[in-house]
């Protein structure tokens, strides 16, 4: 059977402070993460999915109408078993492996180029969303963004870095200031080398 589980942080609750604080840490992976998980498991059991890999329960469920609602909790749990690790103390700015760093350069002309086109598109995912770094079928690197709970792997793309846009994930610093958090994501908090460790591992192959 399929069991979706918690993972521990891999840092301290205030170990992001003063970007993102203890608080926050604790209501968004103590409560908001849990209930994906819960619901998630609720939701999948007794049905064809059950034993198959978080991955293909993503791709399989979006593609599938009548498991919507297990697509929100899956997609959702998938993002954030990233989301945990795409952070980490004293994280961010452009110090980050040379491959990634290169590539970065060679699609997008610079990293303030990419950064800028990041941040942007955060700030434009309308409601709850995330943005990403994604790698398509070619490896080639791109922006995009999602509503909700979706994420690049169910329209076919690998998704390196991401960032939620829902407002439980910054509301408690920021406000309504979702731009200073997405800065403070990008310049303070981002673990450049597990971005790399996923783009070396280059496009994924998940069958629908």
């Amino acid at each position: 059977m399929s069991k979706f589980e918690l993972p521990d942080l891999p840092y301290a609750y205030d170990a992001l402070d003063p970007y993102m604080s203890a608080e926050t840490l604790e209501f968004h992976h103590d409560k908001h993460h849990l209930a994906y998980i819960s619901k998630g498991n609720e939701l999948i059991a007794g049905t064809d999915l059950e034993g198959k890999t978080l991955d293909e329960i993503v791709v399989a469920s979006f593609n599938d109408p009548s498991k919507a609602g297990l697509f929100n909790q899956a997609g959702q749990h998938w993002n954030h078993l990233h989301f945990w690790n795409w952070m980490k103390p004293n994280g961010g700015g452009q110090s980050m492996p040379g491959e990634l760093e290169a590539a970065i350069t060679q699609n997008f002309g610079s990293f303030a180029e990419f950064r800028g086109q990041f941040i942007e598109a955060g700030m434009t995912q309308f409601g709850s969303g995330w943005c990403w770094l994604v790698l398509n079928a070619q490896g080639q690197l791109e922006i995009m963004k999602t509503p909700n709970g979706e994420n690049p792997l169910a329209h076919g793309k690998t998704a390196i870095l991401g960032c939620d846009v829902w407002e439980h994930s910054y509301y408690i610093d920021y406000r309504n200031a979702r731009p200073k958090y997405l800065e403070a994501f990008i310049d303070n908090m981002v673990n450049w080398e597990y971005v790399a460790e996923l783009f070396d591992q280059g496009p994924l192959k998940v069958a629908a």
